[in-house]
């Protein structure tokens, strides 16, 4: 039974995910959170983030489902946003690598380019970067537009606004533009877990056309 770390598993996507992983059955399943997040079907390992290197030597996770992120409002500087979108990420994939980790996951955003010049899509891409230095055996990019669903945490209004619009947007994102789509984050999560599946080593990088092909398998 293939162990599976879930990193970031309180957010919207991470959380939907170790839902459908724990239903699903075929995994040993653990997550590793700065909180107790509730009961679960799976093991919960709860650090400070500084602490997070060690606790998954001590896991040795098989593969891992990194879904962190967060917002510059929500972090409260583009320090902090670096911090956990760019410097977490990189902390645990290095992390898990040197734990023999051989599958990595993660959640990243359409657009990410670490020579971009928006201050998000480049910490975005620069942890693109980052994991592919790693040099894991497969390694899985997930590039989902806007995500949709029950977001817990606070009130983001322009997000709010943008899902609102999403209907009317979506219909003018055709042919190559559909990956700029937005994207319900249970197929996104669907998706990472059918990937956990594919054994075929190398990089990939998944939009949100994939992500809905995945998700309806």
């Amino acid at each position: 039974m293939k162990k599976i770390l879930v990193v970031g598993a309180t957010g919207l996507v991470g959380s939907s995910f170790v839902k459908q992983a724990a239903m699903h059955g075929d995994f040993d399943l653990h997550t590793l959170t700065r909180r107790k997040s509730g009961e679960g079907n799976h093991i919960q390992h709860v650090h400070d983030s500084e602490d997070w290197p060690d606790a998954i030597n001590s896991i040795k996770p098989g593969a891992v489902f990194c879904a962190l992120g967060t917002t510059i409002k929500q972090a409260g500087s583009r320090a902090a946003f670096r911090a956990v979108d760019l410097e977490l990420v990189q902390a645990v994939a290095q992390a898990a690598k040197a734990a023999g980790t051989r599958h990595f996951i993660s959640i990243s955003s359409t657009m990410a380019d670490a020579n971009a010049s928006s201050f998000y899509l480049k910490a975005k891409g620069e942890a693109e970067n980052a994991l592919k230095d790693c040099g894991f055996d497969r390694l899985d990019i997930i590039r989902p537009g806007l995500l949709k669903g029950d977001r817990q945490g606070a009130f983001r209004l322009g997000e709010s606004l943008a899902i609102v619009a999403s209907p009317f947007t979506d219909i003018l994102l055709q042919g190559s533009l559909k990956k700029y789509r937005s994207v319900d984050a249970d197929d996104v999560a669907d998706a990472a877990l059918k990937l956990f599946h594919m054994s075929k080593n190398g990089d990939f990088c998944h939009e949100n056309p994939n992500i809905w092909a995945l998700a309806a398998k």
